[in-house]
């Protein structure tokens, strides 16, 4: 039902009538230094995949690749992380394969279901759409400041924590909300996984900048251009779809370095109906104890185009 031919985050194999296997592989170098918490983070952003379809995750296998000088202790950690995280998204670890590399590696296959009429995909998002943000943004930005001591241990504890946050909260609020179109933000950046979006629906988007959730000193941090090297990257592959209108040139380069900042375990970006976006927020707030980010809305024309606005 769903492959390589388009941007969404897992293959989809219909079963029967009424069942779809969902399948997903997801596996990074470390963003964290405790292994503990480098396993859950990992285990969240791969589960995120399956989340984003509306699907719900049954069965994982571990992959991980470790300096077998590190020994067993750190390795056992990092499994751990995985397993509490599979296990909070009501799946199993049944197994995995590991290999000795000198650099490490940790991630996960996961398999889920789904009946076939319910699948979210990243396309199907309408003009008048509201768009959402369940996440804050800047794990790519504070990671990089609290590696060149920019920023402290204690200012990055809540990246961590949000990173190690699994996505299950807001995949329930938007199927009960009859989400148009979802995907989870991480590597390309909010731009980069929006834009995809907006593609595949022949549509373009409205973002209010000021709506945006941020971690404290991301915004201060893009401005003094502590920045990943791949957000770069996302913004010349972005060169021309996002419109700068009359905002000023640094101005636009600071916002620019937010919603291209790659994100580890980000949020989801979810399309709710407009009529549905109440019972999308209460859903939410119900599930997690927060509010979502009502952070723009969907529109005609200039398919793939952002445009910013000011409230």
């Amino acid at each position: 039902m769903l492959g390589y031919e388009t941007s969404d985050d897992c293959a989809v194999w219909q079963l029967n009538d009424n069942l779809a296997a969902v399948l997903t592989v997801d596996f990074f170098t470390p963003v964290v230094d405790d292994p503990y918490e480098f396993g859950r983070v990992a285990a969240a952003n791969a589960l995120s995949d399956v989340f984003a379809m509306g699907a719900q995750p049954h069965v994982a296998l571990n992959l991980l690749a470790l300096d077998c000088s590190l020994g067993t202790d750190v390795a056992a950690a990092i499994l751990q992380g995985g397993a509490d995280a599979v296990a909070e998204a009501g799946a199993f670890v049944s197994g995995g394969h590991t290999i000795d590399d000198t650099e490490p590696k940790y991630g996960l296959s996961v398999f889920g279901t789904v009946t076939p009429d319910a699948i979210v995909r990243n396309e199907g998002a309408c003009p008048g759409d509201v768009l959402y943000l369940t996440k804050p943004l800047g794990t790519g930005i504070m990671s990089a400041a609290v590696k060149i001591d920019q920023i402290t241990e204690a200012e990055m504890r809540p990246v961590i924590d949000s990173m190690m946050e699994l996505n299950a909260a807001g995949g329930a609020a938007m199927r009960a909300a009859g989400v148009h179109a979802a995907t989870d933000v991480t590597g390309f950046g909010l731009a980069g996984h929006l834009h995809e979006m907006l593609e595949s629906s022949n549509c373009s988007a409205v973002i209010d900048f000021a709506s945006l959730p941020l971690f404290e000193q991301v915004w201060q941090l893009s401005c003094d251009y502590c920045r990943p090297g791949r957000t770069f990257s996302i913004m010349d592959d972005l060169e021309g779809y996002i419109d700068q209108g009359n905002i000023e040139e640094e101005e636009f380069d600071n916002r620019l370095g937010v919603i291209c900042d790659p994100q580890t375990s980000g949020g989801m970006l979810a399309a709710i109906p407009a009529e549905n976006s109440a019972l999308f927020e209460q859903t939410f707030e119900e599930l997690s104890g927060r509010k979502p980010a009502r952070i723009g809305y969907i529109t005609e024309g200039n398919t793939g185009h952002l445009t910013f606005i000011d409230s």
